[in-house]
């Protein structure tokens, strides 16, 4: 017998969507029965290709360009999604991007890009999805952070500001909006399998996890899909789960 789609009915706006850990969780949410809106920032190729797989999968989806690090571009964008689609129900901030460099050595406009789309942006987005959210009394927002922003990581100062910085808006905004049905929580990724890790040295990496290997995007597509659709996460908020192998334990 197959599982009930539980997501049938729903809107779901994942921001990076057309490659790697975005792409994974669009393309499971999309197996729940949710709408998809696949945002992207500048493969319009890529999104259309995520478009299609969860299409052809039987699913719905549709795709929006949008710079998540400029806010009139992200109001324009739910404004867009809200027209089109009635709702909001699930918002999963995923897009990001790295800028590595020592410290002493970080050019600012490192620092500022890096801070202005992994922080700013979910702040910009959870923003102009709250209004919506709390009228509908109802709705799930997920934060993408990392371990990084857990334990820092030399070379990274930039990113595991932006991350840990997340983390702390995760938790306020899940306490601002709880009494109103709505739940906000962060997916700490470690090293994943992504364009981001393939240039590491991933055996000294791997020495460091204990499950002995990188996580593949879909291991954190399934704690997405489970905050997002399953029944038994409607009691949790404001919580970091880390997907990791390991490789941190507080």
């Amino acid at each position: 017998m197959n599982s009930p789609l539980r997501l049938k009915g729903s809107t779901v706006l994942v921001t990076g969507a057309s490659r790697g850990i975005g792409k994974a969780i669009a393309i499971s949410l999309g197996s729940e029965g949710a709408e998809v809106v696949i945002n992207y920032a500048n493969s319009p190729s890529k999104a259309e290709e995520v478009v299609s797989q969860i299409k052809s999968s039987g699913g719905s989806a549709y795709s929006i360009q949008a710079n998540i690090s400029d806010e009139s571009s992200v109001n324009d964008l739910i404004k867009t999604v809200l027209e089109k689609s009635g709702k909001i129900d699930v918002l999963v901030n995923n897009a990001g991007i790295t800028r590595d460099g020592l410290l002493m050595r970080m050019k600012s406009e490192d620092w500022l890009s890096v801070i202005q789309l992994n922080l700013s942006g979910v702040f910009f987005c959870t923003k102009a999805v709250s209004r919506s959210m709390l009228k509908q009394k109802q709705g799930r927002i997920i934060n993408i952070t990392s371990v990084v922003g857990l334990i820092g990581n030399a070379g990274q100062a930039n990113y595991a500001a932006a991350k840990s910085g997340v983390i702390g808006l995760t938790k306020s905004a899940a306490k601002e909006f709880a009494s109103r049905g709505i739940t906000v929580n962060a997916v700490a990724p470690g090293f994943i399998e992504t364009d981001m890790t393939k240039n590491l040295n991933t055996d000294e990496i791997i020495s460091n996890i204990p499950l002995g290997t990188l996580g593949k995007p879909e291991d954190i597509a399934g704690t997405v899909r489970f905050l997002a659709a399953d029944p038994a996460a409607a009691y949790i908020t404001g919580q970091v789960i880390q997907v990791d192998g390991g490789m941190v334990m507080s």
